[in-house]
């Protein structure tokens, strides 16, 4: 028989520690634009293990990696499960890592790996936990101290600055571009995903792309090869025109239009219509590519996925989805 929930979904006391939660993250710079309700929910429910909170519980008793308080995925999802109404499967840990905890680790809210920092990447040891600076100002939620915390966390104190900087600087994704050139996307689950294209699909299907251009959801241009893309007769170099990614592979003389899609506008009949006419002077042939953090996001758009277009899911990087089943990964011929 399964163990009786302490808090269900009724519990209001539950339902307002949630939105404090949410309040706060949102407080502490931690984005949430895009995201769905019960994203937003499982974050806030996931930071609230790593604080150590729970309903009965006031904002005092948060802890940091100073206490002694860190918790591994698997042991976050069974305070979920026990203290905040959730039914998470163990077996779901890497969502903690990928969805749930991703966006207050990219803002350096939470700290990853605060016990052991060279554990490798993927190891589901690492623990997540709060900074003592990041509990310090937790505990003074909702008193009349907040306020002026929050101006003083985001401010130009020096010392609170720099160590404010330094957390949000080792959460940055970084992206290598020939060498020694380096981009520093904003946090959000959108840049993660234009991230893991440019770090995971080019080099395994890419063929030696150069990277020519990638967006980032906070400037206009992250990256921009406006010579190299002209030299390809690339029609339009607006930002609001352009994919999210692209690149040029010379020994194939093919030019990479992606789009990444966390959460709206993959290539549909129209994108790509619309694709095919800022292309159509182009020196170069034209692979289309839709890329999807998993599968549950690919299926809600299948349906209006283009053909002759292909389909990259990040869960599964060494796989692609060819819409159409005449050859496998290149570019189709124009239509008129």
């Amino acid at each position: 028989m399964k163990n009786e929930k302490i808090y269900n979904k009724a519990n209001p006391e539950l339902a307002q520690l949630v939105s404090d939660a949410l309040v706060i993250l949102s407080s502490l710079g931690v984005p949430s634009v895009g995201l769905s309700a019960r994203r937003k929910q499982k974050m806030a429910k996931a930071f609230l293990a790593v604080a150590g909170m729970r309903p009965g519980f006031s904002w005092s008793h948060v802890k940091s990696i100073e206490d002694g308080h860190r918790l591994i995925s698997r042991q976050i999802i069974r305070y979920m499960n026990k203290y905040l109404d959730e039914n998470i499967s163990e077996g779901s840990y890497d969502d903690i890592r990928r969805a749930d905890l991703i966006l207050p680790v990219e803002a350096g809210v939470v700290l990853k790996s605060a016990k052991n920092p060279d554990a490798d990447t993927n190891d589901g040891t690492r623990p997540y936990g709060l900074s003592m600076l990041v509990a310090e100002q937790l505990r003074r939620f909702g008193t009349p101290e907040w306020d002026t915390s929050i101006e003083l966390f985001h401010g130009d104190h020096k010392t609170l600055t720099q160590q404010l900087k330094r957390e949000r600087e080792l959460a940055r994704i970084s992206v290598k571009i020939k060498g020694d050139i380096e981009l520093h996307f904003s946090p959000g689950p959108h840049n993660v995903l234009q991230k893991r294209v440019i770090e995971e699909f080019l080099p395994l299907f890419g063929f030696g792309a150069e990277l020519l251009y990638v967006g980032d959801t906070s400037s206009k241009y992250l990256h921009i090869d406006e010579a190299g893309l002209r030299a390809l007769s690339f029609s339009e170099i607006a930002r609001d025109k352009l994919p999210d990614v692209v690149a040029y592979s010379p020994s194939k003389n093919w030019l990479f239009l992606i789009e990444a899609v966390h959460s709206a506008n993959p290539i549909t009949e129209l994108r790509l219509l619309t694709l095919r006419k800022m292309v159509a002077e182009c020196a170069a042939d034209t692979v289309f590519v839709t890329a999807f953090p998993d599968r549950a996001t690919f299926r809600t758009h299948v349906k209006d996925i283009a053909w002759e277009t292909e389909v990259w899911i990040a869960d599964t990087p060494t796989h692609l989805i060819h819409f159409n089943g005449d050859k496998f990964l290149g570019p189709y011929p124009g239509t008129d």
